[in-house]
């Protein structure tokens, strides 16, 4: 089977921005005088937004609306992913040989589209994607293969022609379901879940050198 699109992930995957979800956490829980659980940020990295912050507000009993937890996070965000969030090694790279190769690109994402837009402007990369997927236009998290199933409906590409890059066992477990072609992504924030994502992707890499080229067969 060979891929006609490339669906990618943004933060872990493209972006090298975990770092910054975790200082965020970290001042976001130390304001309320909270510690940061083990595997903290990868339980909330695959969800939107607003379930992530519903995820905290279960998690800890806060009484604080997920509308104000959301507002918070991305006033914090917004700043660093315009201005200091870049691409991971061999990314741009990657991508313009896929474009150059007739492979259409679509970012699957649980970020809004004020952080990412800026980012990916920032990085000269913005230009190349057919199209823009959040978890914010449909009405589950990335656990669940819809903002997966809208990207390839904007490609119009078959789902098992597309190939997901994702670095969070949720994702790639969900990108399956919905019948796609997985590229499971290192990034260390996952790598106690790097076994089963192994298992469950048709193809692994740790950095784009090894991603697949066009015309790559299973």
């Amino acid at each position: 089977m060979r891929f006609e699109a490339a669906i990618l992930d943004l933060d872990g995957t493209l972006l090298d921005s975990m770092d910054v979800w975790e200082q965020i956490d970290i001042m976001f829980l130390q304001k309320r005088g909270l510690p940061v659980p083990e595997n903290y940020v990868t339980e909330i990295c695959a969800r939107s937004f607003e379930e992530a912050a519903q995820y905290t507000i279960d998690l800890f009993g806060l009484t604080e609306k997920v509308d104000d937890m959301v507002r918070e996070w991305n006033e914090m965000a917004v700043y660093e992913y315009a201005r200091h969030v870049k691409l991971v090694p061999y990314a741009r790279e990657y991508l313009k040989m896929l474009k150059e190769s007739g492979i259409k690109l679509a970012v699957a994402t649980g970020l809004p589209e004020k952080l990412f837009v800026p980012c990916l402007e920032n990085n000269s990369v913005l230009g190349l994607f057919d199209a823009l997927c959040s978890t914010d236009e449909v009405v589950r998290g990335k656990e669940f293969p819809d903002v997966f199933e809208l990207a390839a409906r904007r490609l119009e590409v078959a789902p098992d022609r597309c190939l997901v890059f994702d670095d969070v066992l949720p994702a790639v477990r969900s990108a399956k379901q919905a019948g796609m072609l997985v590229c499971g992504v290192y990034d260390k924030y996952s790598a106690h879940h790097q076994t089963e994502i192994e298992k469950i992707s048709d193809r692994y890499i740790k950095d784009f050198t090894e991603a697949p080229l066009p015309g790559w067969e299973i």
